[in-house]
């Protein structure tokens, strides 16, 4: 298979097969909490895919060329996490200046962008899946531009149900379920497509 062709459908499948919303459950806490308007969904998924994408470099650098010739190893988690956290702080500084009307909206989900799970688990997955740096960083670009694909649908979908006739108890958190349930399964068509 050429080499093109192969980085394209590793690429598709980060966001549709690999979606770290609806395959790997990663990153639901800023998906429900974020995802009530599309300007704020699309501000939070371009933060979340400027870090995640970063995080994939500078995590897989201090792996290959710290970590591993150090024999550190097994502090690749923390390590990690203190890296994210740098970046989300340049994001957030970023964003407060740029654009305060955002910030306000994003609220606490902006520095939780630290602990999201999808964020770690793309640094981890870039690890244990022994990628190469291009590879590394393909799977966190294209894996949160998934993640912005994710909670924009998201966004959509409940901007419409505001003005949508839904019986009372399914209002709110449970309808949210329910659509995210449905959305997954969409996803899960895509199940081996781009390998």
């Amino acid at each position: 298979m050429n080499a093109l062709v192969k980085i394209l459908l590793f690429m598709v499948s980060c966001v549709l097969t690999n979606n770290f919303i609806f395959s790997r459950f990663l990153g639901n806490c800023p998906f429900l909490g974020v995802s009530n308007k599309v300007e704020t969904a699309v501000g939070m998924g371009v933060a979340v895919t400027f870090v995640m994408a970063l995080a994939s470099l500078f995590t897989w650098l201090l792996y290959h060329y710290v970590l591993v010739p150090f024999n550190l190893r097994y502090l690749d988690t923390i390590s990690f996490i203190l890296v994210i956290a740098a970046l989300v702080q340049f994001v957030e500084m970023f964003i407060k200046k740029s654009s305060p009307s955002l910030y306000k909206a994003l609220g606490i989900y902006l520095p939780l962008i630290t602990t999201n799970c999808a964020v770690l688990g793309a640094a981890l997955l870039n690890i244990t899946s022994d990628y190469n740096l291009l590879y590394a960083v393909l799977n966190g670009t294209f894996g949160a531009l998934g993640f912005l694909l994710a909670i924009v649908l998201m966004a959509g979908v409940r901007e419409r149900l505001e003005t949508s006739d839904i019986p009372e108890s399914f209002k709110g958190f449970p309808i949210c379920i329910i659509i995210a349930g449905l959305m997954s399964v969409a996803f899960m068509g895509f199940s081996g497509f781009g390998g």
